[in-house]
């Protein structure tokens, strides 16, 4: 049993990871499909001409995130880091003129609207729970160590 429990985050992770690594080549090298969901993003928060800023940033931070979720001792921060940006990148799909089929291309979920990157959105996001409810543990011991300000309850720790 302790050694599923071990092995069980690895699919989770390798895929979150798989995900960010592939869309890096469309956010590092400028690909125009790319350039224009950053635009609309950027003109829609106030930041007019900074797409590259925001594009090269958020692809630099799902980098990370797939650097700390391949490293066992830091797979809990890699899949916090992970849940906060693919939250943010969630939000801008429902809140904002992006949508959720910036694409057109109709999803794979037939039961939830939205594009492939709006349901690849969604899959990373409860990856992302998945790994951090398996490595609760490492999680709750980083939260004590340096945030023992923030209350962590009991019945979570007591799974």
């Amino acid at each position: 049993m302790k050694k599923l429990y071990l092995i069980a985050p690895w699919p989770f992770a390798l895929f979150i990871v798989y995900i960010y690594l592939w869309y890096l080549q469309y956010k590092f090298l400028g690909h125009p499909g790319s350039v224009d969901l950053f635009t609309t993003l950027t003109d829609w928060l106030g930041f007019h001409g900074h797409e590259k800023f925001m594009r090269i940033g958020v692809g630099s931070m799902e980098l990370c995130a797939s650097i700390l979720l391949l490293i066992p001792a830091t797979q809990a921060v890699g899949a916090a880091w992970s849940l906060g940006i693919i939250t943010g990148a969630i939000f801008f799909h429902l809140a904002t003129p992006l949508g959720v089929d910036p694409y057109g291309d109709g999803g794979f979920l037939p039961i939830i609207p939205g594009g492939v990157l709006f349901h690849q959105a969604l899959c990373v996001w409860v990856a992302s729970v998945v790994v951090l409810i398996l490595r609760r543990g490492e999680a709750i011991a980083l939260i004590d160590r340096y945030l023992p300000f923030v209350p962590v309850p009991a019945k979570l720790r007591a799974l």
